[in-house]
């Protein structure tokens, strides 16, 4: 107990409502942030390794940004170690400013790059769908490779200016009381990055989804006329083997995107609140930060239960690892 008075005493506990229960507070933070690392750290590892023993999920060039995601994901679970060391009163041995700002920053990267990713995901897709004979023209590992390193100075270089003193770069749920009282969300910083990152990333993610699921709705009406013009065994084979499986898959990346966007958008919305002064509640603030932080975790569960190549290649690995136990 006298470990958790002292967690209450360094830390700042978003969630308290008074002396009393400020410990239980504290306690209820230091689960759900040690539960959530861990899960984010777990899961984004078996996604890397299955990817690795699974040489089919190679055959989509998705693969090169749901890794990438995998690896952004995981190392925002590897950053969460910071506020579980500091709830765990373990410390730092860094200046707590110095460690608010240089977290904030990674966290908010790495979430970057994931939403780019996902915009980058559904570009391809749209091209693989509306270009299918010069897709894999347009669309070669050498491009994909540059477009991935591209994504990464990106987003390193959007949120360098909160080194600078001009905003906060996004991260709420202060486990820090310097990052709570001290480093403050700026409006014309917000309106920046959502000018540059969020808004353009959601309207490419709109765009090209919704003409992705128009073309194969006119596709599958195009296949149901065909087959009731002409019942044969070749119709049928024909529409099997045709937009099924990219439509298929375009639904799995769609519900991946999804559900990021439905985890993100409470964190956004109170993100323009709090810069523009209208809205300031510690508890909302922790809650949307690390609802959207659990989106690294949830990837792993919607790809894991949605491919069947990816549930494949996981069972496969578990085998590999039960047969060496």
């Amino acid at each position: 107990s006298s470990s958790v008075m002292n967690i209450s005493e360094h830390l700042s506990c978003p969630l308290g409502f008074g002396h009393y229960n400020a410990v239980d507070v504290c306690i209820l933070e230091t689960v759900v942030i040690v539960l959530l690392t861990f899960l984010i750290i777990a899961g984004n590892l078996t996604v890397i390794f299955v990817f690795h023993c699974a040489p089919l999920l190679h055959h989509y060039t998705t693969s090169y940004f749901i890794q990438t995601m995998a690896y952004a994901d995981l190392f925002v679970g590897v950053s969460c170690l910071v506020p579980t060391l500091s709830l765990l009163h373990y410390p730092t041995g860094v200046h707590e400013s110095l460690t608010c700002q240089v977290f904030g920053y990674i966290i908010s990267v790495l979430k970057s790059v994931s939403m780019a990713c996902l915009a980058c995901i559904s570009v391809d897709r749209y091209l693989a769908i509306t270009k299918p004979l010069s897709y894999n023209q347009l669309v070669t590992p050498c491009r994909l490779r540059i477009c991935i390193t591209l994504i990464w100075i990106y987003s390193c270089l959007i949120f360098l200016p909160s080194f600078f003193g001009w905003g906060k770069p996004g991260y709420h749920g202060d486990i820090f009381e310097w990052c709570a009282t001290s480093w403050l969300t700026n409006a014309y910083f917000t309106g920046f990055i959502v000018c540059l990152l969020y808004a353009p990333a959601a309207f490419v993610i709109c765009f090209t989804y919704f003409h992705i699921f128009k073309i194969c709705r006119q596709h599958t009406k195009e296949i149901n006329d065909r087959r009731a013009r002409f019942p044969s065994h070749e119709v049928d084979a024909a529409g099997d083997t045709g937009h099924s499986p990219d439509r298929r898959y375009a639904m799995v990346l769609f519900r991946i995107t999804s559900v990021f966007y439905v985890l993100w958008l409470p964190y956004i919305i109170y993100f323009l609140l709090e810069s523009s002064r209208v809205l300031e509640n510690p508890a909302l603030s922790f809650l949307t930060t690390w609802l959207a932080i659990s989106n690294s975790f949830c990837n792993c569960v919607i790809y894991s239960l949605s491919n069947s190549v990816f549930r494949l290649g996981l069972r496969r690995l578990s085998e590999t690892i039960c047969s060496s136990c």
